[in-house]
């Protein structure tokens, strides 16, 4: 198996939230989940913690009924934890924060 080439699986995942940021207006949220789900899964398999973190709490938003405008505020934070240089457990607490702070508002 060839090493994981991190920067190809960072942008894979942008054009993965690229895509369905496109589809957000107009897609329902049960549509949306698998893709958030390949997302996650990507993310966790990379080892980009923060990432993970934001699909977590972007997929609460889903199973919520969140859908178009609603999800796509979401995927700015979900694109910046993919971009994120730091991967420890206080990044994901601090994009856990934003995220918090976002449900909250």
């Amino acid at each position: 198996m060839p090493p994981l080439n991190l920067e190809s699986v960072k942008a894979d995942l942008q054009r993965r939230i690229a895509a369905l940021d496109r589809r957000a207006p107009t897609a329902r949220a049960r549509d949306l989940a698998p893709d958030l789900d390949a997302i996650r899964a990507l993310a966790h398999g990379a080892g980009l913690n923060p990432a993970v973190t934001v699909a977590h709490f972007v997929s609460s938003a889903l199973a919520r009924g969140e859908h178009g405008a609603l999800v796509s505020a979401w995927l700015p934070v979900l694109r910046d934890a993919v971009a994120s240089e730091q991967q420890d457990l206080a990044a994901c607490h601090a994009y856990a924060g934003v995220c918090s702070v976002r449900l909250a508002g």
